[in-house]
């Protein structure tokens, strides 16, 4: 492929095909590292904020951007996630948005997802509806529940890899 061809196919291809969405404090270090090397192996572009981002880089901006360019994305639900602004922030988009969304009930079952006013105290009632709406419609798509205690973290990664490029597949063929 010539220069020209590289810089062309750079830019004609979105920053990433997949958004991984996450609550750093409870899966980076497991699942989601796991994850992303192996959409890495399977010739996919994920999106990870601690691999994808660089110094300089505008947060919320480059995130944004992130979601609205990627065809799918995989929300990893886990026992603190709620707790965070910026996880709901990324769902919220990711809903909004209309992307496919794997959700990973990471610790954690569906029913104990929670948006609590007290968890997030900065937050406007706007996002706060938002955030609900979200999360009650990543409740209502079927996951994948994994139990760190019990379940096996190869197989988790290979089903997760697997329903990814499913959903990329479909994408592509739509």
């Amino acid at each position: 492929m010539g220069l020209h061809a590289k810089i062309w196919h750079n830019i004609a291809r979105p920053a990433c095909d997949v958004f991984i969405n996450h609550r750093t404090v409870d899966t980076r270090r497991t699942v989601v590292r796991l994850l992303y090397n192996y959409l890495i192996q399977q010739r996919c572009k994920p999106f990870l904020d601690a691999e994808t981002m660089k110094p300089g880089d505008r947060l919320l901006d480059t995130i944004d951007k992130a979601i609205r360019e990627c065809k799918v994305g995989v929300a990893v639900f886990s026992p603190r996630y709620c707790e965070s602004y910026f996880c709901l922030h990324e769902l919220s988009l990711l809903v909004e948005s209309k992307k496919q969304i794997l959700p990973i009930f990471y610790d954690v079952k569906p029913s104990q997802l929670r948006v609590e006013n007290s968890a997030i105290l900065s937050c406007s009632q706007k996002d706060l509806k938002r955030f609900n709406l979200a999360i009650e419609e990543a409740k209502s798509i079927v996951g994948l529940p994994f139990d760190s205690s019990k379940d096996d973290w190869s197989e988790l990664v290979r089903e997760a890899s697997n329903a990814v490029m499913s959903k990329l597949h479909e994408e592509m063929s739509a």
